[in-house]
């Protein structure tokens, strides 16, 4: 069994794991679109080298499927999270772990978009983590 920060914590994660992918795809994509130019004195034989683009290209489509997963993966978690935290009760403490887990606000910053101090809100985000690990244990 997960527990409750863990569980909300599994986004942010994908979230980065999703945005190496995507680093990886373009730099792939960079390297299909150098061009470089041999000067030989054999003479031209008018053919590219296609095997290579081919390679190239197979290797960006793979990392684009790699990356579609990721984000399938992160889709999922995201709605997850966004179901067990619509299981808490109180509406306050909804909106600190939606800015919190989905967000990825700081607690400072939810702090001053809600108008309280630092100190409220990290004790009304650990009343939320303990609603949030009853659910997850009722849910088993």
């Amino acid at each position: 069994m997960m527990n409750a920060k863990d569980f909300l914590s599994q986004a942010r994660f994908l979230e980065s794991l999703v945005q190496s992918k995507l680093r990886q795809v373009e730099s792939l994509k960079s390297m299909a679109c150098r061009v470089t130019t041999v000067y030989s004195k054999d003479p031209v034989t008018h053919t590219r080298n296609v095997s290579g683009m081919e390679d190239i290209i197979i290797r960006i489509m793979e990392a684009e499927e790699a990356l579609n997963r990721r984000i399938d993966e992160l889709v999922d978690a995201k709605l997850q999270i966004d179901r067990v935290i619509g299981k808490v009760e109180d509406p306050q403490l909804q909106v600190i772990l939606q800015k919190k887990y989905l967000d990825y606000l700081t607690l400072a910053k939810i702090g001053f978009e809600m108008n309280v101090s630092k100190r409220w809100v990290l004790e009304l985000h650990h009343r939320a983590m303990d609603e949030v690990q009853r659910i997850l244990d009722e849910e088993g």
